[in-house]
């Protein structure tokens, strides 16, 4: 299963009781960030998390509302005596940006490792994520993210008895090894197990028009966060300005994607009060949902799978 936290909903500016961008999961020990906007300890804390799990932080670019509170958050980690290195991936001149950043929190004693983004689409596996980035529409280079924890085929024993595999080799297959035994056999895991059963799917988007890439990498994803700065159908055009979008633009991402369900997140400053416009979004598509700071799920595997 995989816990999912939207932890800040605010674009811009930090509001009381909305904090900059960022979203966390957890899963099998492994916490991971996505953007980390000014708010990010302190909403961290008031959901009861923590951030000693941490190890991977994903950037989707690097204007101030997503990144700020970077610095103060490896201070806090350092200051938990963290040693275990920290990953972290976002667009080119990633490492530039941080180490700037740094100039503030000099000394940390865990390493820092770089992904940077350079094409349209790139996959990262790290601590049983599947990570695939894609490039999307703002006015300076941005990535989305999705986020895909696989799941094996199950395990049939009548499938092994049938292919004749030594139950010795039973375990050690499920696992996806390969075996070649003293005779020079070969046992495969497709001999014991079936096809690769559905896995979950979370795709997050902020600070971009809608795309086709956005479509393509949601399609059919378990909870798909979005952008949607403005829910005032009369800025339409403002959002086109700035390569932002508003709910009804996210809402049909959402339905031409076909996902489970929509969670809108970096509100506009001005949009005091989002659940106006929900309504109207539902129309477009019904399982839309507005986003607030630590609205969280746990998503889990199907159990008829």
């Amino acid at each position: 299963m995989l816990d999912v936290c939207l932890l800040g909903t605010s674009g811009m500016m930090p509001l009381p009781g909305r904090w900059l961008t960022a979203l966390m999961t957890r899963y099998n020990g492994s916490s991971l960030l996505i953007d980390c906007g000014e708010g990010t300890q302190i909403t961290i804390r008031e959901k009861g998390w923590s951030f000693h799990s941490i190890d991977t932080i994903c950037f989707t670019h690097y204007h101030g509302d997503h990144i700020s509170g970077l610095p103060g958050l490896l201070l806090s980690m350092g200051n938990a005596d963290r040693v275990k290195p920290v990953t972290l991936i976002g667009p080119r001149g990633l490492e530039r940006v941080v180490k700037s950043l740094r100039v503030i929190a000099p000394e940390l004693p865990f390493e820092l490792k770089f992904i940077e983004l350079t094409g349209a689409e790139q996959t990262i596996k790290i601590n049983g994520y599947e990570i695939k980035a894609f490039q999307v529409k703002h006015n300076v280079i941005c990535y989305g993210y999705t986020i895909l924890i696989r799941r094996g085929g199950r395990f049939f024993p009548e499938k092994a008895l049938e292919n004749q595999v030594p139950q010795k080799y039973w375990n050690r297959l499920q696992k996806g090894q390969t075996i070649t035994d003293d005779d020079g056999k070969v046992f495969t895991p497709d001999m014991v197990i079936g096809p690769e059963r559905k896995g979950i799917k979370l795709t997050y988007c902020t600070d971009s028009r809608p795309t086709k890439a956005i479509m393509e990498n949601a399609k059919d994803s378990d909870l798909f966060i979005c952008e949607g700065m403005y829910g005032e159908k009369e800025r339409d055009s403002k959002a086109k300005e700035y390569k932002h979008m508003t709910f009804y633009e996210a809402a049909q991402l959402a339905k031409d994607a076909k996902v489970k369900e929509l969670w809108l997140t970096h509100y506009s400053p001005s949009l005091v009060r989002p659940e106006e416009f929900i309504g109207e979004t539902r129309k477009v598509f019904p399982n839309t949902k507005l986003g607030k700071d630590r609205k969280s799920v746990i998503l889990e595997f199907d159990k008829n799978e």
